[in-house]
């Protein structure tokens, strides 16, 4: 059928099965995105982490998501912004931490050092310094799954508009087959979720 006799919602749904193919075979825009990203931090000497649904795809979870998250220090952000916006680069409101990518038309959502997850309010668990966590790959640095876990069990706990995060971890904990002792690394403000997930996960019948 022609794509343009086809209604806006299957439209939609094309559009997003064939971005997700792209995104798993490692060649959509999202992965374009990621690797231009790492590209200019690396070569400015910039510390930086791939956080979010991509670190998920790294530690065994396959999700799509259609933008980047990258963890990076204020001062990161501000020489990033000062090298790079208006060059590939636009804020995506005057004065926000996110961008957007203009060439390959992706989101780049920016967490930042000291910053809180989840509600934003002061607790035990902080977005890190980059430099102190990152895992390096061949073309991305990555936060460490600990860390990852961390990060996204006290933005869930902590606020409703983030229960995707406790979901996140859930698939994690069953995709990776994430071990039991791995709580004892958490910040003890999350770790009696992680073991109600973990025990829950191990309790659950196989799928099929």
């Amino acid at each position: 059928m022609d794509v343009a006799q086809q209604p806006e919602w299957e439209q939609r749904i094309f559009a997003g099965l064939q971005e997700g193919s792209r995104f798993f075979k490692g060649s959509g825009d999202v992965h374009q995105a990621a690797c231009a990203i790492a590209k200019r931090l690396e070569e400015e000497d910039i510390s930086y982490a791939i956080a979010g649904a991509m670190a998920l795809n790294a530690h065994g979870y396959r999700r799509f998501t259609e933008d980047v998250a990258v963890l990076l220090t204020s001062q990161g952000l501000a020489r990033f912004k000062e090298l790079h916006l208006g060059r590939g680069y636009v804020e995506r409101f005057p004065g926000s931490k996110g961008m957007r990518d203009t060439e390959n038309n992706v989101k780049i959502d920016v967490l930042i050092t000291g910053d809180f997850p989840g509600d934003g309010q002061p607790k035990s668990v902080a977005f890190p310094d980059p430099s102190r966590v990152a895992i390096q790959g061949a073309e991305l640095r990555v936060l460490p799954v600990v860390t990852l876990v961390e990060l996204k069990l006290a933005s869930g706990m902590t606020a409703i508009h983030r229960a995707k995060d406790i979901g996140d971890v859930v698939e994690l904990i069953r995709a990776a087959k994430l071990p039991r002792e791995l709580v004892l690394d958490l910040d003890p403000s999350v770790r009696a979720k992680y073991l109600e997930l973990w025990e829950a996960v191990a309790a659950a019948p196989e799928e099929d």
